[in-house]
Formats: structure tokens, C-alpha cells, sequence
């Protein structure tokens, strides 16, 4: 049994956010500590340097088997106990076939019940809770600004201790079962749900952060028949990992080919195969996912859309690249790859200086920062040009 004083965690990433110095960890090698584990069979586990050090972390070989001990601690945001938010909102309470759980939904104020809006599920990170990542994202004020409906189904602890969604083991790559069957079947049950909303089926999409954006890569080709478009803020490619020790050596060094992955991708959307446009943010100084993995990424869903599309998919370099070093805020490069007929199919956001945590976040918010520009505002004018 695994136990994390997650606490330590989340006060090293904002140092580092805050552009603070961490003490250094002896046992850290070129940015990871290193543990052996004697299930890996010659695979070498890295855990990223913000982790606690050796007295706190023992190898296991299952994330979702680590217990996090978390006494007194409230991040902003945080609900009470292991619900969904006891923050303003509307919940919809989903049956997985196991038992029922609630999403929480943000509807903006005035928004007409009749008119068919758009619709962001948004998925969280390892030791976020819907809550949290609502309160530190700052996604549920842009739905305000623009009348679209957000969506947060939240990963249970029983599911995994930390919170995280198990993006990184093979039985939740894949339609028909596991997290993706979950995540897409809360998505049906918020679009059901017509007496609050009505919701556009064809303006649906998907966005997460670090654990939350490997899932919505997952959750974006296994159904791309409810997904419209996604985004990736921090996270990783679709499929990058089949295991725990492979998941980390991703985290420290990137995955696998992202072509092969692209054309894994390509595979899982089976009949429902379509063109899905994707958005990759991620920072280029981020400690915990390394910025490779936002290239591999971009490349992931290259490669599936080209096969999705054929040959008007088919581009190899970007048609724009646009630099913001607008005074107050991290620089950012935008770059576009567009369609034989000029429509979107993947956009990377790179953000100089940020760490791990979302761009433009709330101040204090759970894995946020507030100097970036703002990830959801990029976001979503990405998904309103290509449903455009």
C-alpha cells in the first residue's frame, strides 16, 4: 500500500509555478528519482522530481493501488467528503452499470432551455476532484461569456486513489467498456437531460488536463461519434502507455512513436472513424509530463486525422505560426495545421516558462497559473472555429 503526502506535492509545484526554488532531492537523477521495480523486467521506473522523496514513495505495480492520505486538507474549491461539488451548479447522476454517478453540470445564467447550445466535458487531474479542477480552470466563467454548458464527470477514489483517470492500462483504451464507456455514456446522459438545456449533439466536446488530457485523447477515438473535437492541456497522446512503469518513462521522456499511436487511434475509432480536431496547450517548462509528449500529441492526431480524412488531411507542416509575447503574460507560439480546404485539424499551444498546471488558471488554484494566457479562452475559441 502506497502512501503520498500529496500535500508536499502540491506545495512543490507551486513553487515552481511561482518561480520559487525546490530543495533539492539527493536521490534526484537528471530531474527524476529513480526506483527499481522488480515487476518491470528490466524497465526503469522514473517518478517525476515534485514527487515526495524515497521515505513517502514505495514501488508499486499499480497506480490505481496507491492510497493518498490527505488529513485536513481543503485546496480551493475542494468539496466536502468524496462527493461531487457542493459548489453551485446542477448535477446528473449517470448509472455505469456498477452503480450511479453524478456529473456536475454549469449552465450560465439566461441561457435559453430551448436553443441547442455547445457542450465541454471536462475531465480533471490526479487529485483533483470536479470541484477543484472547475474552480482552478475557470472554464465554467468563459461558458458564461460564450452560453456554452460544461460538463465534469469526476474519477471515484475506489476507481483510483489519487483521482487520476487510468489512462495508462490497456482496458481503458478502448469503446465498449471502462472509463471511456463511462465518461461518453455521462456525456449522453447530460445531452438527455432536456429539461434544463438542450444541448447541440453536433457541437460536443472534450478537454482535459494532465491525467484528464490522456483521457480525453482516449475518449476522443474511442468515440468520435460524441466528440466533435478535443483538446489536450498538459496530457500525454492516445495510448501512450499499456502499464505503470511505461507511463512514467512517458511522463519523463515521452511515449512510444506517435505515428504508430496516431494509426492505434485510427483503429479504435472503428466504424465511427472521423476527422476529430484537436488542440494540444502544454508549457515548456513542465516538470511532471515532459513538453515532448505535447509534440507526440500533436503528431498522434495528425497521423489519425490524415487517415480519417485522406488525402485533404494529409499535411505535414504547419500553414501558420503565430508568437504572443503580449507584456504581461508568458509567451506563447501557435501553431495550425489546416485541411486541403482550409479547415482545422490540429492546433498546438506552446507557453514558454509554464510548469505543470493550467495556463490562465485561477491565483491558488489547484494546479493553475495565472501569468499564462488564458488555456481556456484558447480553448474554446478552437472549438467554435471548427464547429463553425
Amino acid at each position: 500500500m502506497e502512501f503520498i503526502d500529496w500535500r508536499e506535492l502540491y506545495a512543490a509545484n507551486r513553487a515552481v509555478i511561482e518561480g520559487r526554488n525546490v530543495p533539492a532531492d539527493p536521490d534526484v537523477i537528471e530531474g527524476h528519482a529513480v526506483a527499481a521495480d522488480p515487476t518491470a523486467e528490466g524497465v526503469t521506473m522514473a517518478r517525476p522530481a515534485l514527487l515526495p522523496g524515497p521515505g513517502a514513495f514505495r514501488s508499486a505495480a499499480r497506480l490505481p493501488d496507491l492510497a493518498v492520505s490527505l488529513p485536513g486538507l481543503r485546496l480551493p474549491g475542494q468539496s466536502d467528503g468524496a462527493g461531487i461539488a457542493r459548489s453551485p451548479g446542477h448535477v446528473v447522476d449517470h448509472h455505469d452499470g456498477r452503480r450511479s454517478r453524478p456529473v456536475r453540470v454549469h449552465v450560465p445564467d439566461g441561457l435559453d432551455p430551448v436553443t441547442p447550445a455547445p457542450l465541454v466535458v471536462a475531465l480533471h487531474g490526479c487529485t483533483q476532484t470536479a470541484a477543484t479542477f472547475a474552480a482552478g480552470a475557470l472554464l465554467d466563467q468563459e461558458a458564461d461569456r460564450h452560453g456554452f454548458v460544461v460538463a465534469y464527470p469526476e474519477q471515484l477514489r475506489e476507481d483510483n486513489a489519487q483521482g487520476c483517470w487510468n489512462w495508462f492500462t490497456a482496458e481503458h483504451h478502448a469503446r465498449g467498456g471502462g472509463e471511456p464507456a463511462f465518461i461518453a455514456g455521462a456525456t449522453r446522459a447530460v445531452i438527455a437531460e432536456t429539461s434544463r438545456w438542450t444541448i447541440d449533439p453536433q457541437r460536443v466536446f472534450v478537454v482535459g488536463m494532465s491525467a484528464g488530457g490522456a483521457m480525453a485523447s482516449v475518449v476522443a477515438a474511442t468515440h468520435p461519434d460524441v466528440f466533435a473535437a478535443v483538446a489536450v492541456h498538459s496530457g500525454l497522446a492516445y495510448g501512450t502507455a499499456r502499464t505503470l512503469p511505461s507511463a512514467l518513462q512517458a511522463m519523463r521522456q515521452g511515449g512510444p512513436d506517435p505515428e504508430a499511436q496516431g494509426r492505434a487511434a485510427f483503429a479504435a475509432m472503428g466504424p465511427a472513424a472521423r476527422v476529430v480536431p484537436a488542440v494540444v496547450v502544454h508549457g515548456t517548462a513542465d516538470q511532471v509530463v515532459c513538453p515532448v509528449n505535447g509534440e507526440h500529441a500533436v503528431r498522434q492526431w495528425l497521423a489519425t486525422n490524415r487517415l480519417a480524412g485522406g488525402d485533404a488531411a494529409d499535411v505535414a507542416r504547419p500553414d501558420a505560426v503565430v508568437r504572443d509575447d503580449a507584456a504581461g503574460r508568458l509567451p506563447q507560439t501557435r501553431r495550425t495545421w489546416t485541411d486541403a480546404a482550409g479547415h482545422v485539424l490540429v492546433e498546438h499551444v506552446e507557453i514558454e516558462g509554464l510548469g505543470h498546471a493550467w495556463s490562465g488558471g485561477a491565483p491558488g488554484g489547484s494546479y493553475t497559473d495565472p501569468r499564462g494566457p488564458s488555456a481556456s479562452a484558447a480553448i474554446w475559441d478552437f472549438f467554435a472555429r471548427v464547429s463553425a
